[in-house]
């Protein structure tokens, strides 16, 4: 884990900004269409952990942005060229536009400020979205991934940010996939190589810390 003051620095408001991925009611909701991977997510605390540090980047001032995956009731414009996608047109809940399944869950909360990006297509959040363009316009030079999953859509997050320069930080409780065992796997044996992981709760311990406070050491 990083140490409080290397993780302090790189929280900077100013240029920090918090990337929920995927926390759709139709993903992590009580009606989700992946109900394996909404139960992890709920009874492992990672879906509370997510609504901590989105509560947390409201009082803060760190700009917020929910990345949603979406698809049109006639599937136009999204992908059949993988097993995982074509799974997904046969699933019985369906995260289409505009319905309760492509809005944010509870207890995440979406503030007036927030920023929310949909797409139509593809396995990354960053990648042929806004999400970059909206990251340089907002000055970002850290970016906080949290969400799901762990198994797909986070790894594409963290590898597109990385490749597009961006610091990234993964509160590693903050994160869920299934099984449950491959998520700590996945954080130490590939994120931990290219992201700085540390815990919800020193994330919240930087951002809740007053700036300008001085750091001190024993």
């Amino acid at each position: 884990m990083p140490s409080y003051e290397k993780l302090s620095e790189l929280l900077d408001p100013a240029t920090t900004v918090l990337l929920t991925v995927e926390c759709q009611q139709g993903v992590v909701g009580p009606d989700s269409a992946l109900p394996e991977l909404a139960r992890e997510a709920r009874s492992s605390g990672v879906l509370a952990n997510i609504a901590r540090l989105v509560a947390a980047a409201h009082d803060s001032g760190v700009q917020v942005l929910h990345a949603v995956a979406e698809r049109r009731p006639d599937g136009r414009g999204a992908n059949r060229n993988a097993r995982l996608f074509r799974a997904a047109e046969r699933l019985p809940v369906q995260q289409l536009s505009g319905t309760t399944a492509a809005r944010v869950a509870p207890p995440i909360e979406v503030a007036e400020e927030d920023l929310v990006v949909r797409r139509l297509h593809g396995l990354s959040p960053i990648q042929g979205t806004d999400v970059d363009a909206l990251l340089r316009n907002l000055g970002c030079r850290t970016l906080v991934v949290t969400g799901v999953s762990a198994n797909v859509a986070i790894p594409n997050a963290v590898f597109d940010a990385v490749n597009r320069g961006y610091t990234v930080v993964v509160p590693s409780d903050a994160i869920a996939g299934v099984p449950s065992d491959y998520t700590p796997a996945m954080i130490r044996h590939t994120l931990a190589l290219v992201a700085t992981v540390a815990t919800t709760d020193e994330v919240l311990g930087c951002l809740r810390r007053p700036r300008g406070a001085r750091v001190t050491t024993a």
